[in-house]
């Protein structure tokens, strides 16, 4: 039984000028001890799906169909006490925004001791000790002053150091890192990488990374989901999406990547348009504004599931190409 598995998630945020259709249709399953990137641009519908995994989406947004299970548990019909016993000591999740999911009233330590006696036996004193350990572990300085300050009085990089100690404090059997270095240096991203992959080894745990950093997603994911307007586009192993990307958004993806060729540095290519209006999806493929494939099915009908290789999945018509080149 795979730790989590979600099925036809479908989420929508139901505003004045009608239905945001943010997550349509989303499965995929995650196995224990397994690192999963997921990849998108703003507004794929990412976080929302993590948000709804650890149930705090709030109105206006709206989880209208699916089934979520961690552990064999239905996520949406567990009680909201249960729920709370999970969140943090199963499941965990490093925000994308430390300043506002810090209380800013109360300060770094009473945070983190609070949640750790929550979760675990330990006693106030141990669990003093354990947070100075966490935040010498994520490279902050000086640990035993800084459990007494307030998240005001820290820098944006150390606010988001102690989101991922307090993430990882309990020892997690689910990580979910949503742009998890986004705002740290490039020294302190390798220290936090390692000590994930040292979690990871040492208990087994499952880690889910949101990220746009494809150079991080290829240093610790074993598989890639890819998003694009709230749908899945292409998934497969790290190898699948790296050299044998099937989807055109993937490939658009792997060429914003700076290259550098025989002559110097080759210009990015970036993917051309806009993304599509949620609030109308097009009857077709989300992408077909976009694509420099486009044929007349892209436009009618939006494309299924296509096998490429074991593991490797991608939704383009492209696939249904035959074999002397006509197209649909």
């Amino acid at each position: 039984m795979p730790l989590l598995s979600i099925d036809d998630l479908r989420i929508s945020f139901f505003t004045p000028v009608g239905e945001v259709k943010a997550v349509n249709g989303v499965s995929y399953e995650l196995n224990e001890g397994e690192v999963l990137g997921i990849v998108g641009e703003s507004g794929s519908g990412k976080s929302v799906s993590m948000s709804a995994l650890m149930r705090l989406l709030v109105f206006p947004g709206k989880v209208v169909g699916g089934d979520i299970q961690f552990d064999g548990q239905a996520i949406s019909k567990l009680s909201n006490k249960a729920m709370r016993e999970i969140r943090g000591r199963d499941i965990s999740m490093i925000f994308q925004d430390p300043m506002t999911s810090l209380n800013p009233v109360y300060t770094i330590g009473n945070q983190m001791v609070e949640m750790i006696r929550l979760h675990t036996m330990l006693s106030k004193h141990d669990a003093v000790k354990r947070s100075i350990e966490m935040l010498s572990l994520v490279g902050i300085n000086n640990p035993e002053r800084r459990i007494r300050q307030y998240p005001h009085e820290l820098s944006g990089g150390m606010r988001q150091r102690v989101m991922i100690a307090m993430a990882m404090s309990c020892s997690p059997r689910l990580l979910i890192a949503d742009e998890p270095t986004t705002s740290l240096d490039v020294t302190i991203q390798a220290q936090i990488l390692d000590l994930m992959k040292k979690m990871r080894k040492d208990s087994g745990a499952s880690v889910i990374l949101i990220t746009h950093d494809l150079g991080i997603v290829a240093d610790i994911c074993d598989r890639v989901i890819i998003m694009y307007a709230g749908k899945i586009v292409e998934t497969g192993s790290v190898d699948n999406i790296f050299y044998e990307s099937a989807h055109p958004y993937t490939k658009g993806l792997l060429n914003c990547l700076p290259q550098k060729g025989e002559s110097g540095r080759v210009p990015l290519r970036p993917i051309e348009g806009n993304p599509v209006d949620l609030l109308n999806l097009p009857d077709g493929c989300s992408f077909a504004s976009r694509c420099g494939h486009c044929m007349k099915i892209c436009l009618r009908q939006s494309p299924p599931d296509f096998l490429v290789s074991e593991n490797h999945v991608s939704g383009c018509w492209l696939h249904t190409v035959n074999e002397s080149g006509a197209k649909t």
